[in-house]
Order: C-alpha cells, then structure tokens, then sequence
C-alpha cells in the first residue's frame, strides 16, 4: 500500500544523507518533497501541514544541525513523527464485561462482514471463545456469508432471519453467550453506502442497549481524502475505540491509515492484508512507520515465520540439511510456507533494503504455483528420491502431467541440486565451526536451517582440539 510513499521518501532522504551537515535551506527543500509525497499518498491536506510544521520545526533543532550524522537524524525525526501520527504504540483491545461487546461499524462495502470473522479467529488463536451475530438486517447475503464463514472455520454464529428488531437480536446473543461461557460476542452492523441519520439513530440506540467495551470502525484503505469525513461522523456519532483498515493490501495510497487517526484520537487496532481468514494483523505504528522509510519489518517477520513454522519442523529440517538429505518433499513443505508467509514480494516487504535490492526484478509469485504443480505431478518416489529424476521419461511424464513445458521440470530439477549442493556444503561449515549461526538463514525465512547451535564435537573431540591450539600459540 505504502510503495509509491515509500519509494518517494527514500529518494528525498537519500539526498540529505549525502550531505555533511544540514541547513535551513536542505531540510526546507526536503520538507516540500515530503510534503508532495503525503499529499500524493491522499494524506488529508490539513493533516499533512500540521506533520510537516513539527518534523521541520525538530529538524532545524540544533541537536540534528549539529549531529554527527545529520541526515541519518533527520530520517530519525520524520520516522517518530509518523509514529506519532499513526499512533506510536499497539493498542490492544478492551476487554471489560462477561461477555464483552465488540460492535462492528462502517460503511458499506468496507469489508465488516469478513473481518467481523477474521477478528474471531485472531481472538480465538488466542484463547478467546468468540460467538458472532450476524445482525446486518438490510442485506441477507451478510447473514449468509457470514454464517458460511463460521461453518468453514468453526466460529459459532448467532442469527435470526426472523427477527427485524436489531436490539433483540443483540440481547439474545448475549444471553446464549452468557449460557455457553463464551468470552466475546462481536457483531456484524449493517452498513449504508454514505452516512445517513438513519444509519446514526440505529448504531446509537444499539450502543445504547448492548454497552459495548469496543466500537470498531472497519474502513477500506483506500478512502483516502474521504477518510477524514467518515471517521469523523462515526467518532462523533459513537465516539468509537478504535479502527480496523482493510484491504491495505491493494492499490490504496495509504493516506487512510495517516489520516484517521490524528482525527478521530483513536488508535488503529488491525489491518486486513489478504483475503484469507488468518489476513488480518495487530497494527504497530512503530514497524509500519520503519516499512514506509524502507527500513523493512524483521519483527513481524519473524512473528509471522514463528507461526508458520514449528519448532519440531525446523529441527527436523535442519538436521536433514546437515545429513544431506533435503529432498523433494522438504522443498514442497518450504513452498507452502513461504505462500503462508504472503509469497516472496510479501516477504521483502518486510526485509530492510528488500524491495530496492530485488528492484528491476520480475518476482512473479504465480511461479510458486507452477512450481508447487510440477511437484505434484512427482511420484511420492520421486519427490523423495530426486536422484531417481535423471531419466527422459520421468520428466516427460511430469512436464505432461502438469501442463508445464519441459524445459520447466529440467530447470527445477537443476536449481534444486545447485540448492542442495549449497545446503551440504553449508552444513560441513556447520559441523567443522559447531553451529548453523544466522548465516544459514536463522528464523527469518522458511527453507534454511533453524538457526540453533549443533553440537557435533564429542567432548574428547573438544579437548583435543583446545590442546593443539594451546600448543600453536606456544609455538608462535
């Protein structure tokens, strides 16, 4: 979503650095460059002034004129200032009353509906028992959307095609989830396609009757200007909690997620970053803020790997490394977890420097899926025994049983002996220094070692070893 900001910062800032020192003239001329690249990013007008007075006023401080690295300090500025604006820190949700409340509001077509039940299975990963009510009364296809929702992952769904009294509903709910023990109710409002009084009156009766310990405002990313004036009304209609953005995984500016908060006060809880149930994340201002400057993620990258890929698994892989056993089994568990992760252009989001390093590169995560298809067409055989793909027929057999060209399977099979050829080596290094260390890969992505000390020196081993090296510095 940030990509076009963040592109235009880093060559804004990429001038200052080249320079000794900072005076009122360079950070003048930066500050205007910032100052377009907000408003190009669809940052409400009024917002980006207020941003720019601050950050110029702390740039022309004499602690950044006089820094040692000025334009490094000047980076530092503007990265705590976006930080400020989004919010500085997580804000997690408010959990009060037994059951606690959690309405869901916006506009229509904001993505409520699905998010209402990604926020239901982020709450029940964590141990929460979550009941969802289904109490967009306007539009059926919500209630069946969402019912299908909880059948495919499980989430209770409370609905009432019957009922036209919104408030009923809600009490119901709360009385079964009351019954059944359940932790929080959330639930799905109706939208409108613009803020009306109609719309107001309903919410505000609601919140009234179910006294809610959070009101959510779901909103689309790419409201952009727009953002300012539905914030607005809602907050001052509801006075809602906090905000869940959508769809940031689109061709949005970005000026939403800098714009709501400073107007509304109130923190942006989530974000939706994919279509999936799981596509949805706890907001961070501090890593998104290090994501725009192109500073990269490793944090969340490394919470995301952590829920991908098991401890036991990571052990197993490494130590099949170390043996040179990788096959073709291996590769397949890798591919699925680098999709889980968002693919490969997801995770140079996420990498320092990542998206300036591959720049000028085709990184087309469709390929993943030919690859994951020419596995597929391989016996169990094969694919655990890669030394067995020499011959013409197996190839054929494969190229036609996935509807890939030849020259595909052939090149496939030859990166991934150049892979494993790299990986044996790599795990040599390991047993001679004892240990895989972080240049084999670490946690960050999946396909590499775990990064954990291998002790494979006996301890005899060891003592001789420290004997020759005593007797070496004697010798010198």
């Amino acid at each position: 979503m940030f990509e076009n900001l963040s592109d235009r910062l880093n060559d804004t800032f990429r001038n200052l650095t080249g320079r000794g020192s900072l005076t009122e003239k360079n950070i003048e001329d930066a500050m205007r460059e910032v100052r377009l690249a907000l408003l190009d990013a669809d940052v409400n007008y009024k917002i980006v002034k207020e941003f720019i007075s601050e950050v110029k006023e702390e740039c022309l401080g004499e602690r950044v004129l006089k820094s040692v690295a000025p334009g490094q300090q000047a980076i530092k500025v503007v990265s705590d200032s976006l930080e400020k604006l989004m919010g500085e820190t997580n804000a997690p949700l408010n959990f009060v009353n037994k059951p606690s409340v959690i309405l869901m509001v916006g506009l229509h077509g904001s993505g409520k509906t699905t998010t209402t039940a990604k926020l239901a299975h982020h709450l029940g990963k964590q141990g929460k028992r979550v009941l969802v009510v289904a109490a967009d009364l306007l539009r059926p296809a919500a209630i069946d959307q969402l019912e299908a929702l909880g059948r495919e992952h499980n989430i209770p769904v409370h609905s009432d095609r019957t009922g036209s009294d919104l408030n009923s509903i809600v009490h119901d709910a709360k009385r079964i989830a009351l019954k059944s023990n359940k932790d929080v109710v959330i639930v799905d409002t109706a939208g409108r396609l613009e803020i009306n009084q109609e719309l107001v009156r309903e919410l505000v009766d609601l919140k009234k009757k179910s006294n809610p310990d959070e009101i959510l405002l779901v909103a689309d990313a790419a409201l952009g200007q727009e953002a300012v004036s539905v914030a607005t009304h809602f907050d001052d209609a509801l006075d809602i909690t906090g905000i869940i953005l959508t769809k940031i995984d689109g061709d949005a500016r970005g000026g939403a997620a800098l714009s709501m908060r400073r107007v509304t006060g109130e923190s942006i809880k989530f974000i939706g970053v994919g279509e999936k149930i799981e596509d949805l994340e706890a907001f961070y201002p501090d890593r998104m803020a290090s994501r725009i400057l192109g500073m990269g993620d490793v944090v969340s990258l490394v919470e995301k790997a952590a829920e991908t890929i098991s401890e036991d698994e990571a052990k197993r892989l490494e130590e099949k490394i170390l043996k040179n056993r990788f096959d073709f089994n291996d590769f397949f568990n890798q591919l699925q977890q680098l999709k889980k992760l968002g693919g490969m252009s997801k995770v140079l989001d996420f990498i320092p420097g990542g998206r300036k390093m591959m720049q000028g590169v085709d990184i087309d995560d469709g390929m993943l899926g030919h690859t994951e298809a020419i596995l597929s067409s391989m016996t169990l055989e094969e694919r655990g025994h890669p030394e067995i793909l020499n011959s013409n027929s197996r190839r054929e057999r494969i190229a036609k049983g996935c509807g890939r060209p030849l020259v595909e399977v052939q090149q496939l099979i030859k990166r991934f002996d150049t892979m494993k050829g790299m990986m044996s080596k790599m795990g040599k290094m390991s047993n001679v220094f004892g240990g895989g260390g972080p240049e084999m890969g670490g946690e960050f992505l999946p396909g590499m070692a775990g990064g954990r000390s291998v002790k494979v020196l006996s301890q005899k081993q060891k003592k001789a070893k420290r004997k020759k090296n005593k007797q070496n510095r004697k010798k010198r």
